[in-house]
């Protein structure tokens, strides 16, 4: 056997369409197969709205936005992390969290405004990819603090989505649909379009740290029973879930103006005196 090393040998340059299918271990295709999941659910969500069964519409673009953001910690468990998976969860994100969302609610009830209900359903789609794009761009900035990384700036994409179909929630509840109710989410529509693009600094959870032993078995038993809640009394809890978030907003403000205040007060002690 010639041994490729020796010299005066040709060496095989990479092939640019990238590695053959068979040299892909199993586990880097699963996350990319559950971000392509998530892509099809809220296709289908945006078809069964159109469709008029608008019910399972809006369970089917909370389930897409549930799977888009699983596939990265599914990569993360499994180190298979990868270029093209970011890329592909980064274009996922988009058609799960913009599009879908504000198509399902147009087809529902901002139809019923008339043109300014498209406008907020477009407003809502291009601030979500804006949102998106900046959130890209921050997390590869190395010269954001240790406690700022820990809020994100803006209400992020999948909140956004969820807090869009507040007035869907209202509907399903009972809320009488009108044109008032219609006008009424459209307002909302452009609020949360907003809150995704502004400046609002919001916790995240990122730097808790570990969780204390006495309150694990307390933790689960929350996170239980909010999956039964979630499964008995679907839009009753998420519109409980979308006006906590809403309360949450203000109060990670406070938090983040706080700890700034904080950060400066100490500053003057830290700078080394001058002669």
């Amino acid at each position: 056997m010639v041994d490729n090393l020796q010299p005066g040998h040709p060496v095989r340059p990479p092939d640019p369409r990238g590695p053959r299918i068979r040299e892909i271990p199993l586990r880097m295709v699963l996350p990319n197969l559950v971000t392509v999941l998530a892509i099809c659910a809220g296709l289908t969500g945006i078809r069964l709205a159109f469709e008029g069964r608008i019910e399972l519409a809006v369970a089917m673009v909370l389930l897409a936005a549930f799977l888009d953001g699983l596939d990265g910690r599914v990569a993360r468990a499994l180190k298979a992390t990868s270029r093209f998976g970011a890329e592909m969860d980064s274009l996922a994100d988009i058609v799960n969290f913009g599009v879908a969302p504000g198509l399902v609610l147009y087809a529902y009830l901002l139809d019923g405004a008339g043109d300014p209900g498209w406008i907020a359903a477009l407003l809502f789609a291009i601030a979500c990819g804006l949102r998106l794009a900046r959130f890209n761009v921050m997390s590869h900035d190395p010269e954001r603090d240790n406690w700022r990384s820990g809020f994100f700036t803006g209400v992020p994409a999948p909140a956004g989505a969820m807090l869009v179909l507040l007035p869907a929630y209202l509907g399903f509840l009972g809320f009488q649909q009108g044109p008032g109710f219609a006008w009424f989410s459209t307002i909302f529509t452009v609020l949360v379009a907003f809150l995704l693009v502004s400046r609002i600094p919001i916790w995240s959870g990122k730097n808790m740290g570990r969780i204390r032993s006495d309150l694990m078995l307390p933790l689960m038993l929350v996170i239980v029973l909010y999956v039964l809640l979630l499964i008995n009394y679907p839009w009753h809890t998420m519109t409980v879930t979308a006006l906590g978030y809403l309360a949450f907003i203000p109060l990670s403000w406070i938090a983040y103006r706080r700890r700034e205040r904080a950060e400066e007060a100490d500053l003057p002690e830290q700078e080394p005196a001058s002669d």
